[in-house]
Formats: structure tokens, sequence, C-alpha cells
């Protein structure tokens, strides 16, 4: 019960990730502000909570929608300790030679640009993601924006130290959420099935085997944000089952190791 008589704003609340952290830090004695764009979806996780979890409707691309979420929170419960700005989705898919201008700009507003807006609390914890490590892991609009995030955190705890407060970034991999099926524009009406798939992939796409879980980041959500991390700043965490410690071979043995496959090639042709 770390959260016991403190005030939470997530973004991003009714699905996946959000929903898991919503759920997370109300279960520890949080009172939780939850946001999302999705009415429906905030609403139902609202009803489920027996009061410990309070739905807005909120739009983070609208800076205004932002400042109305945390004036909300603020005179609902007497003030903010934690957010968790979480919201986001795939962005525009477009390689960068060929994205427009308003592609770029509606993904940095709703993965970058909201996070900064969202700079509220005495503990902030932001998404960002193994994609700001690394090319090939997302859209690269995506990945900007989240090295943004990533460095932005960092700033930030900077930034905020003078006020008391900690900002922290977390990187997942590869989770089981929607997110996947909605950047590749999956028809609604396929997306169990696709889920299915995806799900299957990314059992078998890092080191530690089934793939990661809402609940996986959801943990290092409330380690962060509590008082336990007290001494933690402008860090990030990696949680992505170790999909980011090396090329595949070095932990996949089906896997050749590209020199391998070089002495096998030349091998062959000498023979």
């Amino acid at each position: 019960m770390r959260f016991v008589g403190k005030t939470a704003v997530v973004t991003g609340a009714a699905s996946g990730i959000g929903k898991a952290a919503c759920l997370r830090l109300a279960s520890e004695g949080a009172t939780v502000i939850a946001a999302d764009i999705d009415a429906a979806g905030g609403a139902e996780l609202a009803a489920t909570s027996n009061g410990k979890i309070i739905f807005k409707q909120t739009d983070v691309c609208d800076v205004a929608a932002i400042k109305a979420l945390m004036d909300f929170a603020a005179e609902t419960t007497g003030g903010i300790d934690v957010v968790f700005n979480n919201a986001g989705a795939a962005g525009d898919r477009a390689p960068i030679d060929e994205i427009d201008p308003e592609g770029w700009d509606r993904t940095m507003n709703l993965l970058l640009r909201s996070v900064a807006m969202g700079s509220a609390g005495a503990s902030i914890v932001n998404t960002a993601s193994v994609a700001s490590l690394g090319a090939g892991y997302s859209p690269s609009a995506y990945a900007v924006a989240k090295a943004g995030v990533l460095h932005l955190s960092k700033l930030a705890a900077a930034d905020l130290a003078r006020h008391d407060i900690r900002v922290n970034a977390i990187c997942p991999g590869f989770i089981k959420t929607n997110i996947f099926a909605s950047a590749l524009e999956v028809p609604d009406e396929k997306r169990d099935e696709a889920n299915v798939v995806i799900h299957e992939v990314a059992a078998h796409a890092q080191p530690v085997k089934g793939g990661g879980n809402p609940d996986d980041i959801a943990s290092m959500v409330a380690y962060l944000a509590s008082d336990e991390a007290r001494f933690i700043t402008g860090a990030h965490m990696v949680v992505d089952g170790g999909i980011t410690i090396g090329p595949r071979h070095s932990w996949d043995e089906n896997s050749p190791a590209m020199f391998d496959s070089l002495q096998n090639f030349i091998g062959s042709a000498q023979g």
C-alpha cells in the first residue's frame, strides 16, 4: 500500500499499459485520475474500481485539455503526487523520406508534446520505448518522438529538482497490447485474430520467453513512482525481456552469427 492518501494521474488509461497502471496504483491505495480519449473504455474502468479510479475524458493532443486534466485532479483530490504520461499510439508509419509535415506533427504532438505539457506532480514517470534506443523497432516518427521523451525526462529531472520532483522514463519492449494491430491498421473485425498472431510472435521475440504484459510495465511504474525509488531521477528503465541486449544470435542458438554464416559461405565457395 505504497500510495495510500496519494493522487495519481494516468494518461492513456483505458487500455493496455495505462489500464494496468491504474489498477496497480489503485490497488496500492492511490486515488487515480484516469485520462483517455476513449470515453467508453475509461468509464468502464472507473465503474469497476469502487471509486478508486475517476475517469476524465482527455485528448492529450489538446494542450488546454491537459491543463484541465491536471486542474481537475488537483481540485478533486487536493493535489497531485504521481503522473504517468503514457498516452500514445503508433503514429504516422511513413518512412522519413515519405512522411508529410502533418503526419509528423500529429505524431510529435501525441507522443512528445503531451509529455512535456503533462509534467506535474511529485513523481513523474514517462513512457518511452526501446524504439528510442535504436532503429528497427518502430516507424521512424514514433522512434524519434520516444527518443525525445527519453531525453526530455532527463532534462525535466534537472529542471524540476528544485521543486522536489523526480522524473524517470520506462522503455517497454514487445508488450502485448493493441498498439501493434493498430499500427498495422488491422480492421476492427480482424483485431482479435491479428492479436493472436502478434502475441505468438512476441513470445519468441526476446530472450525471456512469452513476451511482456502490461502488468510488467505497471510494476515498474509503481516502483518508480513510489518512495522506494526516492533516490532515482533522470533515469530510464528498460523493461523489454532482453530484446535490446544484442543481435539475435547472441541469445538464440538457432540464429547463426553473421561471422559463422560468412565462414560457412567462404568454406562452401572454396570447396
